[in-house]
């Protein structure tokens, strides 16, 4: 196809600094870059560390730290192969460089959906240079509630989804290029995007951008310049991720075997057998949920998309939303965060419809999604004041959480209710009611969900005393990774529990590590021969009530709601 009849040659052009929409323009990422820190970054520290994916990513990528193992992820000392190390390494850094702290441990995630936010932004104003486009489309990605709430959560989930960002920005960059420099810019970014998304998830990095580009290609009739360059992308993706696919080779033979069938292969088409595993319509009623508050937007935006189904700009963020959106959703494991790397181009599509509203004062599904945000919200705070009133979901010492709780709802109704009164010059603020659920409800959680769901915070507690024992014993994998993670120790024996580490505990080596009911007894005379023993259980059924019963009595026991921590002191010779 020649540069006369190329539909994607007549794409927008940077604005030049001294037209009036640079001002506009201006403001509008001063105002992105104020939204990012008040409400991604100032909420990373005012709450524990959630089980089991904080206290996981946590603990693996603090052990990197102190044992110098950058190429082989281990789990409390344990193998652990369910994902590539490059994910650990970024949260790893954030604990070097801001300590290992919350903070330190969640900036890979805010940083990483940032800088997914500003991909929009830069994406959008190349497909219609209009700073009034850029900036709705970014605003929405940014606050819709899957995403603003993983920006302030220690997972995977948010660095891959910026690779795959990445890769298909890179993408469109390459195919809008003026100049062989900018094309083969293009393609060498979508390599490093690829690359690193492999280091991150795996093998997924590299089939999203192919099941996209090469329909769209094939579409265009560009298959030629794909063949020409895709090339080095290819190049680019290998010499990124090629040192440390032969180093973890050499290091753990068996990592390739395991990780490409377990996670791979068996959690794609296992049925039943995969890890959770979901309906095929599972990510349907979810996408609404994911794209709250405006999720009333959704359904006239995908109308309006299909009707611009031709557009060359539409289709490629239609095939960028709907193709990975299918692929997951005929996957038998499914998990709500999978759908991430469907969101960026949905926002746009949405923020370009918007503007579209906003320009020809439409403003009756504004005014709708106003509406029912502020029922919602409404029914949710007459739930929360039922409750608290008959059943004391919070008790007397929770008022100031309580307070926070109520601050969220009322916000969210405020900032809603203004969108409904003013849709046309408001519409954008459900934005505020979201960063305020994000920022503030984490913290407002009552005592019962935080005990259960942060056991971290317990645990700093006592933390003194379970630091100066010599051994440590659990029964719960996420309060085992979250003692570990506080006591900077990989070394916490499993009480009567397996659950993921299933792999790496059936080394012989590991033999250890595995504590029976029958044998717990054996194992604490001989823990205590060294000095004391510090011991953090779940107690929630009747199992785990045996297990406690097999303890000895006369250690100190600190309780939190199922949580109980003991400290039994060095036996007399």
């Amino acid at each position: 196809m020649t540069s006369q009849n190329n539909p994607l040659r007549h794409a927008a052009r940077p604005i030049p600094l001294n037209r009036p929409d640079a001002g506009f323009e201006r403001w509008a990422i001063l105002g992105l870059i104020l939204a990012f820190a008040v409400f991604y970054l100032l909420p990373l520290m005012n709450h524990g560390l959630w089980i089991p994916d904080e206290t996981r990513y946590g603990q693996i990528s603090q052990e990197m730290l102190q044992s110098g193992n950058w190429i082989a992820p281990h789990f409390m000392g344990i193998r652990y192969f369910e994902k590539p190390a490059g994910g650990y390494w970024l949260i790893a850094i954030g604990q070097a460089v801001f300590g290992e702290n919350l903070f330190g441990v969640r900036i890979a995630s805010a940083l990483s959906t940032g800088a997914s936010v500003w991909l929009a932004y830069l994406l959008a104003r190349r497909l219609w240079n209009s700073p009034r486009i850029s900036a709705a489309c970014a605003l929405l990605y940014m606050s819709f509630g899957l995403i603003a709430g993983q920006a302030g959560y220690a997972n995977l989930d948010p660095q891959f989804t910026l690779w795959v960002n990445l890769s298909l920005v890179a993408v469109w960059f390459a195919l809008d290029g003026q100049t062989p420099r900018g094309r083969l810019g293009g393609w060498a970014s979508l390599g490093l995007a690829c690359g690193m998304g492999f280091l991150t998830k795996g093998f997924l990095a590299l089939m999203l951008p192919v099941l996209i580009v090469l329909p769209y290609m094939v579409w265009q009739r560009r298959f030629g310049e794909l063949l020409r360059y895709g090339p080095l992308a290819v190049l680019v993706a290998t010499l990124v991720s090629l040192p440390w696919v032969i180093a973890v080779h050499y290091r753990e033979p068996d990592f390739w075997r395991f990780f490409f069938w377990h996670e791979h292969i068996r959690r794609f088409a296992a049925g039943d057998a995969a890890q959770h595993a979901r309906p095929w319509w599972f990510y349907l009623p979810l996408l609404f949920a994911s794209t709250l508050p405006w999720a009333v937007l959704l359904p006239s935006t995908l109308m309006r998309t299909w009707r611009e189904r031709r557009e060359p700009k539409t289709a490629f963020l239609a095939l960028w939303f709907l193709l990975p959106l299918a692929f997951f959703s005929l996957s038998s494991g499914k998990l709500p965060t999978y759908i991430m790397p469907c969101l960026l181009p949905l926002a746009l599509l949405m923020g370009h419809t918007v503007v579209a509203w906003l320009d020809n004062s439409r403003r009756r599904v504004l005014r709708l999604n106003g509406i029912i945000n502020t029922v919602v919200a409404s029914v949710a705070l007459v739930a929360l004041l039922y409750l608290q009133s008959k059943r004391e979901l919070y008790e007397n010492t929770e008022m100031f959480s309580l307070s926070l709780a109520y601050i969220v709802l009322i916000g969210w109704i405020i900032a809603n209710a203004l969108q409904t009164l003013r849709p046309l010059t408001l519409w954008a603020m459900p934005a505020l009611g979201i960063g305020l659920l994000v920022a503030l409800l984490p913290a407002a959680m009552p005592a019962k969900i935080v005990d259960s769901k942060m056991p971290d915070q317990f645990i700093a507690e006592h933390q003194q005393a379970l630091g100066a024992t010599a051994s440590l014993l659990s029964n719960d994998l996420g309060a085992a990774s979250a003692l570990s993670w506080r006591l900077n120790r990989p070394q916490v024996d499993l009480f009567n529990t397996v659950g993921e580490l299933k792999y790496g505990l059936d080394d012989p080596a590991m033999a250890n590590r595995k504590v029976s009911l029958e044998g717990v007894g054996q194992w604490m005379t001989e823990a205590r021969k060294k000095g004391s023993v510090g011991v953090v259980m779940r107690v929630n059924n009747t199992l785990e009530e045996q297990e406690i019963e097999q303890l000895p009595v006369d250690g100190q026991r600190f309780r939190r709601g199922d949580l109980h921590i003991f400290i039994f002191p060095q036996s007399q010779p």
